[in-house]
């Protein structure tokens, strides 16, 4: 007999997925309806098929590692790989049941925000700046973090605004995640 908590899971507005050591274990209709794939293909899977490229899945867990530690949550913009290989735009969020060890036990919520359509194609580096960006930081804090100078920050964010012939920050992000920001 389905419990409530078990209803409300399935039928929740957004995509909802857990995982134990980056391997799925549950996920919820909507997150199915989003990605395309039946529960049944994704139970037991690795996380790494749902990013975007390999580099991203090393990526994603050394940037939001330290968040996930300290806070317990970590959230960003995100490209979801669906099952017929298409990209979905999201907002993602991450929330860990287990501090001490951040990636033993973690869910996962998708929102999409738009296609990516005609988006230019990112380095990984890029990809770190614009994250940055996006949360907000300042070149010198994205430097930082990422164990940079502020001018190779600098330098990435002006390749950015080239590639998206954005007048400035706020406009390439606009471009970049289809959402007014």
């Amino acid at each position: 007999m389905e419990t409530l908590k078990s209803i409300a899971f399935d039928a929740a507005p957004i995509g909802i997925i857990m995982t134990e050591h980056r391997i799925v274990r549950t996920c919820n209709r909507k997150f199915c309806h989003l990605s395309g794939f039946d529960r049944s293909d994704l139970i037991g899977q690795s996380f790494r098929s749902l990013l975007y490229d390999d580099a991203e899945y090393e990526r994603v867990r050394e940037f939001g590692f330290k968040a996930l530690r300290a806070g317990g949550s970590y959230s960003d913009m995100r490209l979801l790989r669906r099952k017929d290989e298409s990209l979905l735009w999201c907002r993602f969020r991450a929330e860990t049941l287990t501090p001490e060890d951040p990636l033993a036990r973690m869910v996962f919520t998708y929102a999409p925000v738009g296609e990516p359509t005609n988006q230019p194609t990112l380095s990984p580096r890029e990809w770190d700046v614009v994250l940055g960006l996006h949360a907000g930081k300042t070149s010198k804090a994205i430097a930082l973090d990422l164990g940079l100078s502020p001018r190779t920050v600098e330098d990435v964010r002006a390749r950015l605004l080239k590639k998206f012939q954005a007048k400035n920050s706020m406009e390439m992000l606009k471009k970049f995640t289809n959402i007014e920001i």
